[in-house]
């Protein structure tokens, strides 16, 4: 099984690369993890990883910028339907359009708006940056197995995504207010916290994504 997480010049690739490495090999998952900038084995791999740090709208410049990338992502992703995850921006940019520096398009895969948080608490910084509890109830998934509400994840975010379904979101975090922690939709899935920072939860989710059968 062949894992693709994207480089487009945004996201905590070495990160990100040693967690996958490890959540499949603690699951004796026979995986190789290739972090890539090449359009071809994106749109040829099994899953697809594509994080993403920064504002959203250079990130997706970012993603634009390397030849064929964001045609290989419709490719893997909506004509071949591998497991897809998307990490904070990663997953902001699955949304219909990001607030951020102006209005920008998104991949539209989970209908929403990325807009920035406004939490209700004055004394609240933003970013939302740090360790934060996911909020019970969590949706019965595959890809929270092991995983309960109250288990700490770690952000780093100004923007979060409001899905238009309420069936997309699978967790929340209370930041003077609710706020998106993970959306999914048939074979895609996201994450605003960063697993590859989360320790046990984060190593967690991963192991799922290894295993999941969308």
């Amino acid at each position: 099984m062949k894992i693709a997480i994207v480089d487009y010049g945004s996201g905590n690739l070495r990160s990100a690369e040693k967690a996958f490495e490890r959540s499949a090999r603690e699951a004796g998952i026979a995986a190789e993890i290739v972090v890539t900038s090449d359009a071809d084995v994106v749109a040829r791999a099994d899953r697809v990883v594509l994080p993403g740090v920064g504002a959203f709208r250079d990130c997706r410049d970012g993603l634009h910028a390397v030849p064929g990338m964001a045609d290989a992502l419709v490719v893997a992703v909506r004509e071949r339907a591998v497991p897809f995850l998307g990490i904070c921006v990663g997953m902001q940019l699955m949304a219909t359009t990001g607030l951020e520096h102006g209005e920008t398009p998104g991949f539209g895969w989970i209908p929403g708006v990325v807009a920035p948080i406004a939490p209700n608490d004055p004394a609240l910084k933003i970013p939302h940056m740090g360790w934060n509890a996911l909020q019970a109830p969590l949706k019965p998934h595959a890809l929270l197995a092991g995983i309960a509400a109250e288990d700490y994840c770690y952000f780093v975010h100004s923007f979060a995504l409001t899905a238009n379904d309420e069936a997309d979101v699978l967790a929340r975090v209370d930041y003077g207010g609710p706020v998106t922690a993970m959306v999914r939709r048939d074979n895609m899935a996201g994450t605003q916290f960063h697993p590859e920072k989360s320790q046990r939860a984060g190593l967690r989710l991963i192991m799922n994504f290894l295993e999941w059968e969308p």
